[in-house]
């Protein structure tokens, strides 16, 4: 995502976010960088140890080495970027700054993180330069999913805020394991905003956070419309169902209150919308009047649209809501294989996954981002964690394939690996022997090209049309074929996640 700050800060201390432990907070305690206020300065305010600074600060180094904290997000999840706030530390800022992740499936294991022993850190940021009195931001790719971080300063110094925006990654077997309705769309089970039409005043993400709103900037508002139409937001739900109960807070909205609103939902069976997807919209809530300051409870109101995986909240024309709540039942709970892989130790996990992926760092993350919900989830990390691989990981992929037609196997390939592959060339064993060298000659071709075979989603394929394609693809450019080779393994990979979890 271009702007991660629209993200939730998945550190917040509203979410549950806290700094469990610093080497040294001399001069400012460590609690101050997760605070929900911008950081202040009070001229002339001093402690029994120095100058007061609305921040984590410590003292003058003078040994080898640097300063550090360790912090359990609010919400797990993954870090899309970071914001290294040192708003008003001028002369004592950090020079540098880098950041460490990992993940642990229960609280009770922070005992070695507290002690800074624990290992299977994973770095996040090299060290970067920070800049002093000012907001630094940076980037995150990895993608995996992450519980603690643990920040460290170059040499030492003060920073006055740390946000960490990124995408909640809940337990989905804990949500599934809850009897009765959840909040299909809070920011614990998952749920984000896609889109909205204004935010002129407050958030749309604001909508989905735990609590009541504390006043009319803990909300969604939109700007006075002054011509016609209305404002909307559409919400991805953490987990798609059937929704039971609405409820619409204008908690604090008294003269800028929406006049009515509605809900329509939509079941998108890849877990994403596409430009089709808005003729299917189905109506939930028909359009019903609001009021000012008032917690708006909807139930025998609702009609009956199935499952969603999305909704379109809209009010008319504008103003603001405090909170919705979407409650409902999951739609479908984890089928017996999808329990079957998300039950496996992560070393056998990432043994299974490598037989769809032949990544041993794509196989790592995806056993990483257990457990899964349904197989959309499933595929969803799939695309995104292979999307964020380098080149050299989708080499090391492509090394896991038998070339189209060939009669060797693939280096490291699995029993299981060389019956999908055998399954998926089926259509070329059936090809007249004339053609054979031909196809030979063509994969030496590609090979000498580009340095690596020929990647191709062969599924329902004939030997003459993969052998065309093969053809066409030897005039592209090395960039552009990388490009199309890897997005043939993301087709490879859905065909396979789908056999490993259907056998």
């Amino acid at each position: 995502m271009k702007d991660f700050t629209k993200l939730v800060d998945l550190a917040s201390e509203g979410l549950g976010g806290c700094v469990l432990v610093a080497n040294d907070e001399f001069f400012a305690p460590k609690e101050n960088l997760l605070k929900a206020a911008p950081p202040v300065f009070t001229e002339g305010k001093y402690t029994s140890r120095g100058k007061w600074m609305d921040g984590w600060e410590t003292r003058r180094r003078r040994t080898p080495g640097y300063d550090w904290c360790i912090i359990r997000l609010g919400l797990p999840g993954i870090v899309c970027g970071v914001a290294v706030d040192t708003r008003h530390f001028k002369g004592n800022y950090p020079e540098q700054c880098s950041i460490e992740a990992c993940t642990l499936p229960e609280t009770k294991q922070e005992r070695r993180l507290l002690k800074n022993r624990a290992t299977g850190w994973v770095e996040l940021l090299l060290p970067s330069t920070l800049q002093g009195d000012s907001q630094n931001f940076f980037a995150v790719t990895n993608l995996q999913r992450f519980t603690h971080l643990r920040l460290k300063i170059y040499p030492d110094g003060g920073v006055a805020r740390f946000r960490v925006f990124g995408q909640v990654v809940p337990d989905h077997r804990k949500l599934f394991m809850r009897r009765g309705e959840i909040d299909l769309a809070a920011i614990e089970s998952g749920g984000c905003v896609i889109s909205s039409s204004d935010e002129f005043f407050g958030s749309p993400l604001n909508l989905l956070l735990p609590g009541r709103g504390k006043n009319m900037g803990d909300g969604w508002e939109t700007r006075r419309r002054r011509g016609p139409g209305h404002d909307w937001v559409i919400i991805k739900l953490g987990i798609p169902g059937v929704i039971r109960r609405i409820e619409a807070d204008t908690t604090h909205f008294k003269g800028n209150f929406p006049e009515s609103c509605s809900l329509e939902g939509v079941d998108s069976k890849s877990g994403e919308l596409d430009s089709t997807t808005d003729t299917h919209w189905k109506g939930i809530l028909p359009r019903t009047k609001l009021r000012a300051n008032v917690r708006h409870y909807f139930h025998k109101q609702l009609r009956d649209a199935g499952k969603v995986s999305h909704v379109r909240f809209h009010i008319y024309p504008d103003g603001g809501i405090g909170r919705l709540r979407i409650f409902g039942v999951p739609g479908v709970a984890p089928e017996p294989r999808l329990k079957w892989l998300n039950s496996l130790s992560a070393a056998r996990a990432e043994c299974a996954l490598l037989d769809c992926c032949g990544s041993a760092t794509w196989a790592q993350q995806m056993a990483a981002a257990r457990p899964f919900a349904s197989l959309a989830q499933v595929v969803e990390a799939a695309n995104r964690i292979w999307a964020g691989l380098r080149p050299s990981d989708w080499l090391e992929a492509f090394r896991h394939h038998p070339p189209i037609g060939g009669n060797k196997s693939a280096q490291k390939q699995s029993s299981t690996a060389k019956r999908w592959s055998v399954k998926e060339q089926s259509n070329v064993q059936k090809t007249s022997p004339e053609m054979w060298p031909v196809l030979a000659a063509a994969n030496a071709a590609y090979r000498a090209r580009f340095g690596y075979i020929f990647i191709v989603c062969a599924t329902g394929k004939t030997t003459e049309e993969m052998l065309a394609l093969l053809k066409q693809r030897l005039a592209n450019d090395p960039d552009s074929e990388l490009r199309i080779a890897a997005e043939e393994q993301r087709k490879i990979t859905r065909l396979r996640i789908e056999g490993l979890l259907e056998s």
